[in-house]
């Protein structure tokens, strides 16, 4: 049973539509990501909105793993560039969005997506190991973000009371959300394949 479906992988035919069902889990993820921007609660004391713009990269990293997450985000990345509206309604959209203030924000997204979908890779498939391959991907998240800020505001004290500390719980809810979604999917995925 198991040899005909290898020789159908092998197939010019079966690799083309493994390529297929690649390419189709990459739109899906940069289009599920650019619904997750839709929702957001606008804060009145920072140019930062509150978005689950976050927890759709994570879970994407975490679902698709590091390549195909890394792939995921760079695509969104290029549909808002093109002036597709995916990133948040808050800014101008665009180019304009990418380097503005919340643009190391959205410029880290491929490298999250990795991360999180690296160390999870690396490892159990269990909830610990999934929150903390997210919690790794929220440093690499922060760190860009951060960084970004405080060139416009040339002030670390600005930059984190903008971009980190009314953020704090609200991160750490969806690191735990998309590890146990991933940790839950995952467990699905190998139940499946065992039958």
């Amino acid at each position: 049973m198991a040899k005909p479906l290898i020789e159908t992988l092998r197939s010019p035919r079966g690799r083309a539509l493994e390529a297929s069902r690649h390419a189709a889990l990459i739109v899906s993820a940069s289009v599920f990501v650019a619904l997750c921007a839709r929702i957001f609660i606008p804060l009145p004391h920072t140019p930062v909105p509150l978005t689950v713009q976050n927890f759709g990269v994570l879970l994407v990293g975490l679902l698709l793993g590091s390549r195909r997450g890394f792939a995921a985000m760079i695509l969104y990345l290029i549909e808002g560039m093109a002036g597709l509206p995916v990133f948040s309604p808050t800014g101008p959209g665009g180019m304009a969005q990418l380097f503005g203030v919340t643009g190391g924000f959205l410029l880290a997204y491929p490298f999250v997506a990795f991360v999180a979908g690296y160390v999870f890779e690396r490892g159990s498939k269990s909830f610990t190991r999934a929150a903390m391959a997210a919690f790794d991907a929220e440093v690499v998240l922060f760190a860009s973000g951060l960084t970004w800020l405080y060139l416009f505001t040339h002030s670390l004290a600005q930059a984190a009371y903008l971009g980190l500390y009314f953020f704090i719980a609200a991160e750490v809810i969806k690191v735990a959300l998309a590890a146990g979604i991933a940790t839950r999917w995952r467990r699905g995925a190998s139940a499946r394949s065992a039958r």
